[in-house]
């Protein structure tokens, strides 16, 4: 079967935000007194929506809902200041999205970063390129609840079998199971070639250019 849309995660898939969210906790950090983390420490904090992040980021002494709730709103704010500062797509992206548009291919955005900060983002990077991005906006439809991503099938008039559902981390090779697309991994992002096969992950690609070929 010919794949006809292609839906693709943001963070570690389309863009190395990783200095920027980054950045922005450990400011809401050291404004606390409270211990910051590294760069290679965050990489594990990504994927499961920015609350989740703050919530792993906060010592276990302070991590209340009410503590998660105040530090979340903080954090949102610093990393709406930054977001696109030291964010680029990663090598060959831009490349592959002109390759994909000329064919055609329809192209949407599904993340768990907060809705408002994923269309930003996407409209910013990559303007034109997306029909829809979209993003978190309320914890129940967080992937790898599929509902999102079916919604988009659907928008589109395409079987969910006709998407190629594109990402770096267990939770969009999940995410791809749960909606019957197919699993394509990312070697460059957050999470190692062995979680995304172990995950659902029918390829892992190593640049961005191996996607036209399974096109």
């Amino acid at each position: 079967m010919k794949f006809k849309g292609i839906i693709f995660d943001l963070d570690g898939t389309l863009v190395d935000s990783l200095h920027d969210i980054s950045d922005a906790m450990n400011t809401v950090l050291q404004s606390l007194n409270y211990p910051t983390h590294t760069y290679e420490t965050y990489q594990y904090f990504i994927g499961s929506g920015l609350r989740n992040l703050v919530s792993k980021a906060l010592p276990s002494t302070n991590n209340s809902e009410n503590d998660i709730k105040v530090s979340f709103e903080n954090m949102v704010r610093e990393y709406r200041k930054i977001c696109t500062i030291k964010t680029k797509p990663y090598d060959g992206i831009v490349e592959l999205l002109d390759n994909l548009t000329s064919q055609n291919i329809k192209l949407a955005v599904f993340s768990n970063k907060a809705d408002e900060l994923t269309k930003k983002i996407a409209s910013e990077l990559f303007p034109e390129y997306f029909d829809t991005a979209v993003g978190l906006s309320t914890e129940e439809l967080k992937k790898p609840n599929p509902f999102e991503a079916i919604e988009i099938s659907k928008n589109w008039n395409l079987k969910p079998e006709e998407i190629l559902f594109v990402g770096d981390s267990d939770i969009d090779m999940q995410t791809a199971v749960n909606a019957n697309m197919f699993p394509v991994g990312v070697s460059w992002g957050y999470r190692t070639e062995d979680e995304l096969k172990s995950s659902g992950a029918k390829v892992v690609i190593n640049n961005a250019s191996e996607l036209i070929e399974i096109l």
